[in-house]
């Protein structure tokens, strides 16, 4: 099962990384109707605000998720789903309906007219790139991962790895005496040798 842990770190990881990188994407190419037929390209950062934290939420749960207790690995699968569902609607909204809304503040940045009727009626026209759909995908993936996590994080190996084990279980494993170091070492935790 140490593959299924794999397996649900790097669809979070890989999610997360997607959704970093397509914030700072064109989205959204807009055209108004200026005289100039002026276009406007839409960052995914400003067509979806919730995009980068969440994607940065995301990267965090995944490198977090290697190492976490049993509790805490449903915890994080749960708020997987969450954020795969918060920025896989909101992403969807934009590729079905007219994305008036995210190109607002774009487009009032570069004209100085603001309302989401005045910028409608300046708008000419969309065009999506395929940023919104390889985040949908993404969100997928998380979606994906974050219910696998909780579907399989039972039968994760428990306990820390090897790597991440203290001196003192390291030593035990060993057979080996119990020696002057490991004495300094148990000091050092606060363990005082001689009491015993």
């Amino acid at each position: 099962m140490r593959r299924a842990r794999s397996m649900a770190v790097l669809g979070m990881l890989l999610a997360g990384a997607i959704g970093v990188i397509a914030s700072t994407q064109t989205w959204i190419d807009v055209t108004l109707d200026d005289g100039a037929q002026q276009t406007l390209a839409v960052p995914g950062a400003e067509a979806l605000p919730v995009l980068t934290p969440l994607s940065l939420a995301a990267l965090a749960l995944g490198a977090a998720l290697s190492i976490v207790g049993p509790v805490l690995r449903y915890v994080f699968g749960v708020l997987g789903a969450l954020i795969a569902a918060l920025v896989g609607v909101g992403t969807a909204q934009l590729v079905i309906g007219r994305p008036v809304g995210a190109a607002a503040s774009t487009v009032t940045d570069a004209t100085g007219i603001s309302g989401t009727d005045a910028v409608a009626a300046l708008v000419t026209g969309f065009s999506l790139t395929p940023w919104p759909a390889l985040t949908l995908l993404a969100q997928a993936v998380l979606f994906a991962a974050a219910v696998f996590t909780v579907i399989t994080a039972r039968h994760w190996p428990s306990g820390a790895t090897r790597k991440y084990r203290t001196a003192t279980e390291a030593g035990s494993e060993t057979g080996r005496p119990h020696d002057a170091i490991d004495s300094w070492d148990d000091l050092s935790r606060g363990d005082d040798p001689t009491a015993t």
